[in-house]
């Protein structure tokens, strides 16, 4: 086993740093206060090549996989923008895959290179809700007619709803009580962001303000034949291509935010002076630290293993979920920790610890959450009687 980064990765992440580094601690506490879309970030991060990474060469894009895929976007997540940073690229790396893998020659070719290019934003229509994660539950139909489909129905958690010009679109054409699987007719569409007939209305949140989340109501939009992804009725499998993936991303960005803290949280200790010594001679501020270093790097490897079992095609489920419950947790648990060693002053925002957890605490929640994931592990990995 080789634990080092190759030179392949060592270039990505030395890349990837060039360009992340060049925004600071000041632009990502403005877009915190203002909410603006990282535009000029989004924009630096395309003209480097990287929103192309995972894609295919042939149409621009790197043609790499998900362990490159970690390794960029934790360089990307260890620089003080949080997930207003990570969300503003990892959206174009794994969540179009299903363009890639049953889209037509046509559509790869109209679609994946403004993607690569960073002329098209893409948001994602999938979570709905009353049915969270109960993707078989969803609502939102598609009705076929002459040339295409017509679609109604609401989604909620749409993130870049605001700025994006395309939505990849998962949608009902079979109802649920006429099927005979509940994974059967359900169909995804990539689809021109038509705002006469999908209403945007945005979500207040906590964290990763500068990347807009969204509900979104959709009132007869016409979707043409040309725009559907694969096989209707088949979705729901398509969507599975890119479960394993993400979950890692979303692991490895925790750890990077989690790390970032961490590194913050340790330079306070050797600087700040009480009692006419620095904080961090004390052990009570020392072994927190010390531990979730400890947790950090233990999640990291989890991540490197479930990106290593994905890009060599074996099955890789019970670890990317896994990386991505220990990732989230530890990132979270150092974020804390980096608030609590800076006392008083964690809580201002002039140090960037408290925005960092607030950053960091949606890794928690999703894309599954860490309930979902136990009973995961239980049933496949344990054996034991499916719970829910």
């Amino acid at each position: 086993m080789d634990f080092s980064l190759n030179s392949d990765h060592q270039a990505i992440r030395e890349g990837v740093a060039a360009v992340v580094k060049s925004f600071g601690d000041d632009y990502w506490l403005e877009r915190d206060e203002d909410g603006k879309f990282p535009v000029e970030f989004h924009r630096a991060m395309a003209d480097g090549g990287w929103l192309g990474l995972t894609m295919p060469e042939e149409y621009g894009g790197s043609g790499l996989g998900v362990t490159e895929a970690m390794v960029m976007m934790h360089e990307v997540a260890s620089h003080g923008g949080g997930m207003a940073a990570t969300s503003t690229v990892h959206i174009n790396l794994f969540g179009p895959h299903p363009i890639i893998v049953f889209g037509t020659p046509e559509q790869k070719a109209r679609w994946i290179p403004n993607l690569v290019a960073g002329k098209d934003q893409c948001c994602f229509g999938f979570t709905e809700p009353n049915a969270g994660l109960n993707t078989t539950a969803i609502k939102t139909f598609a009705r076929k007619v002459d040339g295409g489909y017509i679609v109604d129905g609401q989604k909620v958690w749409t993130s870049t709803g605001q700025v994006a010009n395309k939505i990849m679109l998962l949608t009902r054409t079979t109802k649920l009580e006429d099927c005979k699987k509940t994974t059967d007719g359900i169909t995804i569409f990539y689809t021109d962001m038509d705002r006469s007939k999908i209403e945007v209305k945005k979500i207040p949140k906590m964290g990763r303000k500068a990347v807009d989340s969204n509900a979104i109501f959709i009132d007869g939009l016409f979707i043409p034949d040309a725009d559907r992804v694969g096989e209707e009725g088949k979705g729901f499998r398509y969507i599975l291509h890119s479960l394993n993936p993400e979950r890692v991303l979303i692991a490895v960005e925790a750890i990077g935010i989690g790390q970032d803290a961490l590194r913050r949280a340790s330079q306070y200790a050797k600087e700040r002076i009480v009692f006419n010594r620095p904080i961090g001679m004390n052990q009570g501020i020392q072994h927190p630290l010390a531990e979730k270093w400890m947790n950090l790097e233990a999640a990291y490897l989890m991540v490197q293993k479930a990106a290593w079992l994905y890009d060599n095609h074996q099955p890789c489920g019970a670890e990317a979920n896994a990386a991505k419950f220990l990732g989230a947790r530890a990132g979270y648990d150092a974020c804390l920790q980096a608030v609590l060693t800076h006392g008083g002053f964690g809580y201002a925002k002039e140090y960037h610890v408290e925005r960092l957890l607030r950053e960091v605490t949606i890794t928690r929640i999703a894309p599954v959450t860490e309930q979902m994931i136990m009973s995961f592990i239980a049933e496949k990995v344990l054996d034991q009687p499916k719970s829910y």
